[in-house]
């Protein structure tokens, strides 16, 4: 076991990027020797002066950059320069802007770090509908789109469309997946300095992407039952900002949902102070309450987001955003300006898939292959705090002492198991804890792979300080 320390003075970054950082340094440079090992986390911290948790995120950074493997029970050791994959070059940056998920994973790996639709043999019919594509349009698809035909823009109507509610074609913008739509909005209507509100644990791949742009964070309470007014109207109050986003109903990862006069105060304050909302409806879809949108609530303030990758398949990176009145041609120009432009043969297999009725169909036998694993991860799980929802591709599940949130993490990895910790869904440098993580239930091949990853889970949560000790 090696003496050395790092110091928490040097570097750039947060303070695990610059833990990681130095000790990459010290294994190039020989100061930390192959096939030594490294001190236990809780030592670490304490030598150093910090939380086990930021040791446990440092940890996973070098592993996710291929200098280190652990072993349970074992500890975690120095690879030699042969056993170092090719690909962990000295990507920091990326690091950084990732996440906490790892960046490449082992062949076997359980995937609960994912939401994708599952896979119900769709590839079946998304290749009827291609070829009818390449049939009926060969030079469209072999040029750049330069038009929108009505059609693409009533099937995001149609798709978009909740309850009673139904936006309007001509405020129709199809996009690159959700996400791509949401950082058309956020750059339609901000500029870089501008703050964007989000709640402390969202998705926080947009926070991360609206800072790489140049916009900031504005952080937002929220409890069970999502947003709370009082505290947005504190931070329009006292940060001005320009947007917020929100996700009204099934939230990730928290999978609150808001109830009907909580959506009014969020719409009304959110007039009063000038704040435009994005509301991202892409897990709220799949949860078929009668409660209205705030995009119903305000039409006027809000651009609705929702795509086809949790309903139908993630590869099928299309979406649309609904927009206030005369919002769309601004929109529209700017998802150009940041992605390139909507490939003609994905934006035109989406409205194919929408108005056909094959993407609800399809929906339907995802939601019932997802309600089939939700119903057996709550067997599974019985005993412990967690929330879920039968149509809803993941759980959020409270530890039990002592598990911390990135050191269950790293110790389900070293199980073959992939889960996101409470991190992954900070949207900016919040002090608030809660100790969950997330477990996606609909990425794996199988009900039977879910069944052998739940165990695992289910394994390392009950072992209690027998679990936590091993990875020390």
């Amino acid at each position: 076991m090696t003496n050395w320390l790092p110091k928490l003075d040097q570097g750039n970054g947060p303070i695990y990027i610059r833990l990681a950082d130095q000790m990459e340094d010290a294994i190039q440079q020989g100061v930390l020797p192959a096939g030594s090992k490294l001190p236990p986390q809780r030592n670490l911290a304490f030598d150093i002066g910090v939380t086990i948790g930021t040791i446990s995120r440092t940890y996973s950074l070098l592993h996710e950059r291929g200098l280190v493997s652990g072993e349970v029970g074992r500890g975690t050791y120095i690879l030699s320069r042969e056993e170092i994959a090719p690909q962990a070059s000295n990507d920091r940056v990326t690091a950084s802007l990732a996440g906490t998920r790892v960046m490449g994973t082992l062949p076997g790996m359980i995937r609960f770090d994912s939401t994708a639709a599952p896979d119900i043999g769709q590839g079946a019919i998304l290749a009827d509908i291609m070829t009818g594509i390449m049939t009926d349009h060969p030079s469209d698809i072999s040029s750049y789109t330069r038009s929108f035909p009505d059609h693409w823009s009533e099937a995001g109507a149609q798709w978009l469309a909740y309850g009673n509610w139904r936006p309007t074609p001509d405020s129709i913008v199809p996009t690159l997946g959700a996400h791509a739509g949401i950082m058309a909005v956020i750059t339609a209507l901000t500029n870089p300095g501008d703050r964007i509100a989000f709640e402390h644990l969202t998705y926080s791949q947009v926070s991360r992407a609206a800072g790489l742009v140049g916009r900031r964070t504005a952080l937002i309470d929220s409890d069970e039952h999502g947003i709370l007014p009082e505290d947005f109207e504190r931070a329009c109050v006292q940060q001005h900002p320009k947007v917020a986003f929100v996700m009204s109903s099934a939230q990730n990862p928290t999978l609150a949902s808001m109830p009907l006069d909580r959506r009014v105060a969020i719409a009304e304050i959110a007039r009063k102070h000038g704040v435009w909302l994005i509301e991202d409806n892409l897990y709220g879809a799949m949860d078929k309450k009668s409660v209205p949108l705030i995009a119903e609530l305000a039409p006027d303030r809000t651009f609705l987001v929702d795509g086809l990758s949790k309903a139908v398949a993630a590869g099928v990176r299309g979406g649309w955003v609904a927009c206030p009145p005369h919002f769309a041609q601004r929109v529209r120009i700017a998802h150009k300006m940041i992605t390139g432009g909507t490939p003609y043969i994905l934006a035109e297999l989406c409205a194919r898939l929408v108005l056909s009725g094959q993407a609800e169909a399809i929906w339907e036998r995802c939601r019932a292959e997802i309600s089939a694993r939700e119903e057996m991860a709550r067997t599974m799980l019985a005993g412990h705090d967690f929330r879920s929802h039968p149509d809803i591709p993941f759980i959020w599940i409270k530890l039990p002492e002592p598990w911390l949130s990135a050191t269950f993490k790293n110790a389900i990895y070293e199980h073959g198991v992939l889960v996101d910790d409470e991190d992954e869904f900070k949207a900016g440098r919040s002090e608030k804890v809660s100790h969950r993580i997330r477990i996606g239930i609909s990425s794996p091949g199988s009900r039977e792979e879910v069944r052998q990853g739940l165990e695992l889970v289910r394994t390392l949560l009950d072992s209690g300080s027998a679990g936590y000790d091993s990875i020390a």
